[in-house]
């Protein structure tokens, strides 16, 4: 249709093929049909033409189908006027005026239409673009103030080395979050996927080689925002993980779940791994740890419940709700 738009010759011509054919059509049937439809084959071919030439070229095939009409099939033959072909031409005009009017109005409403959806991919396409850039300065930003907590360790006093040391771990992992989830493949990749990749990094980064992991998530419904700070919380639970439930040993396992809660709106989230569990009291254990008041601080934000239930190994559980 564009190509006939764009090139006045071949909608002029389009416009005098589609009469022509139609006039041999309209010999070819003339046996065939009652007196009384000079215009029969003559409509189509208007119709047609308009739709695909545009305007103008569809005021040329109705002009021609028009006269071709009135000179062969409107008796008296030739251009006579009479009163019942005078009728009969009025009322061809009205048709093909109307009809062309009315491709036009769509042609037009459809062009508009395509005009606004092509705007509104370049603007999607930009968006995205500037989204996924800010994204990754954003993750840059976390690595180079990671890097500069690194810089600070030398002179400092033990307290303050592991107290950068794990500032400087977290916003590793905060940056690892960002690249992960923020990425455009990302979009595609099922919630067990996109977990099973954080811990994947996780277990690398520390080069814990002997480590397994296991993810086993359903398809729970959850925003980007809220799954952020769910992959920070088991980013957070993984690491503390990797860094006590295995000392002195080989290797281990760690393995995450997720899945609805049964006939609840909430999700249940839970990490356990095979190692000693932890020290203290069941409902607060690590009171004093830095790594537990994330956890717990991340909760809050999901505003869901954390507990850490008695059992083989260490587990962290949280319930939160979906929406």
């Amino acid at each position: 249709m564009r190509l006939f738009e764009r090139n006045l010759l071949l909608g002029y011509g389009l416009a005098i093929v589609t009469a022509t054919v139609a006039l041999y059509v309209r010999f070819a049937t003339d046996d065939l049909l009652p007196p009384g439809f000079p215009y029969l084959t003559f409509f189509p071919a208007v119709i047609v033409t308009a739709f695909v030439a545009g305007l103008w070229p569809g005021i040329v095939c109705a002009v021609l189908s028009g006269l071709a009409a009135w000179w062969f099939f409107i008796p008296p033959a030739g251009f006579a006027i009479t009163g019942a072909g005078a009728v009969t031409l009025i009322f061809y005009a009205f048709v093909v005026g109307v009809d062309i009017a009315l491709i036009e109005v769509m042609r037009r409403a459809m062009a508009k239409l395509q005009a606004e959806q092509e705007l509104t991919a370049r603007l999607y396409d930009q968006q995205r673009v500037m989204f996924q850039e800010l994204q990754h300065r954003v993750a840059n930003n976390m690595t180079f103030v990671a890097s500069l907590l690194q810089l600070k360790r030398h002179g400092a006093t033990p307290e303050a080395v592991q107290a950068l040391d794990e500032a400087h771990d977290r916003l590793i992992t905060m940056s690892q979050v960002h690249r992960r989830l923020y990425d455009p493949q990302a979009m595609e990749m099922s919630l067990g996927d996109c977990l099973s990749a954080l811990c994947e990094d996780l277990v690398h980064a520390v080069g814990a080689k002997d480590v397994v992991w296991e993810v086993r998530a359903q398809d729970v419904q959850i925003d980007t925002t809220r799954l952020v700070t769910l992959s920070l919380l088991v980013a957070e639970v993984v690491t503390n993980a990797l860094k006590h439930a295995f000392k002195g040993r080989d290797g281990g396992r760690i393995v995450v779940t997720l899945e609805q809660a049964a006939g609840e709106a909430d999700a249940v989230l839970e990490v356990r791994d095979d190692g000693p569990g932890f020290p203290g009291e069941p409902a607060t254990p690590g009171a004093r740890s830095l790594g537990f008041g994330i956890m717990r601080s991340l909760a809050a934000q999901l505003g869901g419940r954390l507990e850490f239930p008695r059992g083989e190994g260490g587990v962290v559980r949280l319930s939160f709700p979906c929406g």
